[in-house]
């Protein structure tokens, strides 16, 4: 199928790696040029020459932390008026409510509610203007399903999404959409670093916490960046202007719900 968005720009934050940078390759691959965003300058440049040589396509490189204000100026600087905008950002680290305090949350808000909606605020003067844009968020199956030890994550991304059920709706009769995926467990370095944690909390082996997970899983395994990617190009599409507002599960099953 051709997503009809060859030629268009989009910008793709926290892209070196995992969820982002499966976005990045399936909009690539669909001929769409590129900003691509991380805080790592090496592991950013190494992607951005991997997707330039693999899908022919334009890419620029802008290392910085989307999640403060400074950052996030810097790149909308670079990257100007663009078509389409994938908003992400690491998740805050699992914890319990016994532990965090105000600033734990301020840190989580900001990272995973306030920057992509400040984001979302910088882009859509354009793309209304245009008459076409489309925005997709990466949020979490938590959304849904609250994850044990990860409230922070619970909580932000809960925020993002009452905002987006809102502001999608407002502007639809633009040409703008905005969606929202909401990721379960893929193989990624945060996927990694949560079952690491648990081992270590449970003194157990890292392949006992994966194959313990698994099991939760009806589709029995985690799902890969590629997987992720190809439905955030869909949404980004000619084809997907119906779709307002919606939050979208890839969880392998995960979460057990009728609706």
């Amino acid at each position: 199928m051709d997503m009809g968005i060859k030629g268009k720009t989009a910008l793709v934050c926290a892209s070196s790696k995992g969820l982002g940078r499966g976005c990045a390759e399936a909009l690539a691959g669909e001929g769409v040029n590129l900003i691509i965003n991380a805080r790592s300058n090496g592991p950013l440049e190494e992607a951005a020459k991997y997707i330039r040589d693999t899908y022919a396509v334009h890419v620029t490189a802008f290392a910085a932390d989307i999640t403060e204000e400074e950052g996030r100026a810097k790149v909308l600087a670079a990257a100007g008026d663009v078509d389409i905008l994938v908003t992400n950002a690491g998740g805050p680290p699992p914890g319990s409510w016994r532990d965090w305090n105000r600033n734990d949350f301020i840190t989580a808000l900001d990272a995973n509610m306030l920057s992509p909606i400040a984001l979302i605020q910088s882009v859509l003067p354009s793309m209304i203007e245009g008459g076409w844009g489309r925005i997709v968020n990466i949020t979490s199956m938590s959304v849904k399903a609250p994850v044990p030890g990860l409230g922070l994550s619970n909580s932000a991304r809960s925020g993002l999404t009452g905002f987006v059920a809102g502001t999608a709706r407002e502007v639809a009769h633009t040409g703008v959409t905005i969606n929202n995926l909401q990721p379960g467990f893929h193989k990624t370095d945060r996927s990694l670093a949560l079952d690491t944690a648990a081992a270590n909390a449970e003194n157990s082996k890292l392949e006992e916490i994966m194959k313990r997970r698994f099991q939760t899983i009806p589709a029995g395994r985690y799902g890969t960046i590629s997987e992720f990617g190809s439905l955030c190009a869909f949404l980004c599409s000619v084809h997907a202007g119906f779709i307002i507002g919606q939050n979208i599960l890839l969880d392998g099953g995960a979460v057990n719900s009728t609706m």
